[in-house]
């Protein structure tokens, strides 16, 4: 039904700044919100942030508040992140999601991720 499509992954130095864009598609969907996960690897995906489509509202895990931030597009329905002062912990493939408004229900869909490695 939704397809989300991943881009602005790459290899940047610790210090620097990264923007990724998660743009959505299909038909006939209702965005609740959209976010961003991680998984590095040995580790657990995790959630990094998400803004409703609504109202503008952010949501931010702690070990990025301060650092990254979170924007929307609802015209082009597309979520960015834009992540600024990166640290070699912050190298994990990143998944955008999306949480749509069903007739009754949520449907979370998911991207193929992204992947961001910062050097040392």
């Amino acid at each position: 039904q939704v397809q989300l499509v991943e881009s602005g992954g790459g290899l940047v130095q610790a210090g620097g700044s990264l923007r990724l864009s998660c743009a959505a598609s299909g038909r006939s969907f209702n965005i609740y919100n959209m976010g961003w996960y991680r998984q590095a690897p040995g580790k657990e995906r995790e959630f990094v942030a998400s803004i409703t489509w609504s109202g503008g509202n952010t949501a931010y895990a702690d070990f990025v508040k301060g650092r990254f931030t979170i924007s929307g597009d609802n015209a082009k329905d597309t979520v960015y992140l834009e992540m600024s002062r990166l640290k070699p912990e912050d190298t994990a493939i990143y998944f955008c999601n999306a949480r749509l408004i069903g007739t009754l229900l949520f449907s979370d869909y998911w991207g193929q991720g992204t992947q961001v490695t910062v050097s040392s």
